[in-house]
């Protein structure tokens, strides 16, 4: 009994994921089986688009800005070794827009947005207040769940689109005012190394990670425990789920898209 004790803990932990994430893919699949269904809730879909969009703006491009800066510095102190230092506006930009700029993008939006809807919706059940709707003939999916989630899988793209310019510009900055660089190459540089598909696969994984960021909060939100405890633990899961969900997300979509 002692010697089978963490085989079966082990093999419970494994049922248990495998049991979250059945939840997750049929939540998931209900979320997106009404996005086309009749009733529509524009204003929440509008209010969605200002809390996730234009509320994220601000840290999405302090974030970028930042990271382009430092990734510059970066590239120019290993390409310095090899005598590569020419490399640095064409190597910063593809690294923020295949990768950085739509990684943490998500990562920032999915620390305020995600914990922001958790909370709502969690305090929301803990109030009653879905079961008002329910109540009242108003399907809880269509009037929370869709509008946020049609709402981040259009919008994070946008803020991804910004950061990678912001997180460029960083890196503009750091190389004409440390690095010597002359503006006008900078630039020249940046843009003739570009490809559409390095900005389109930033643009497409931003998406993802958008339907990645209002799902979990959505889900965690509705199945929350009660009180303000449940609300805590259901914002702490939210985070923590969608973190890692992008994390893996962006690991599956850089295979299939640059993986040859």
């Amino acid at each position: 009994m002692t010697l089978t004790a963490p085989l079966a803990a082990l093999g419970r932990l494994v049922l248990d994921m495998l049991a979250s994430i059945g939840r997750i893919a049929i939540f998931a699949f209900q979320v997106v089986s009404h996005i086309f269904r009749p009733p529509f809730y524009p204003r929440e879909f509008l209010n969605a688009v200002l809390q996730i969009g234009w509320f994220s703006l601000p840290v999405v491009g302090l974030t970028s800005l930042f990271t382009g800066g430092a990734l510059a510095l970066q590239i120019y102190a290993g390409g310095a070794r090899y005598g590569a230092e020419a490399a640095v506006p064409s190597i910063t930009a593809i690294g923020m827009v295949r990768e950085l700029g739509p990684v943490l993008g998500g990562l920032m939006v999915a620390a305020r947005v995600t914990s922001s809807i958790a909370a709502e919706i969690g305090t929301m059940k803990v109030t009653e207040q879905i079961d008002a709707l329910t109540t009242l003939s108003t399907n809880p999916l269509k009037y929370l769940a869709v509008p946020r989630v049609v709402a981040a899988v259009l919008v994070v793209p946008v803020l991804v689109a910004v950061g990678d310019s912001i997180g460029i510009a960083g890196g503009w900055i750091v190389g004409i005012n440390q690095l010597g660089f002359n503006s006008s190459t900078y630039i020249k540089n940046t843009v003739n190394f570009l490809q559409f598909w390095d900005i389109g696969s930033g643009l497409v994984k931003g998406a993802a990670f958008g339907f990645i960021i209002a799902l979990m909060g959505v889900y965690h939100g509705m199945n929350s425990g009660r009180g303000a405890q449940g609300v805590g633990d259901a914002t702490k899961s939210a985070v923590v789920a969608a973190s890692v969900l992008i994390l893996a997300a962006n690991f599956l979509l850089t295979r299939v898209f640059f993986g040859s």
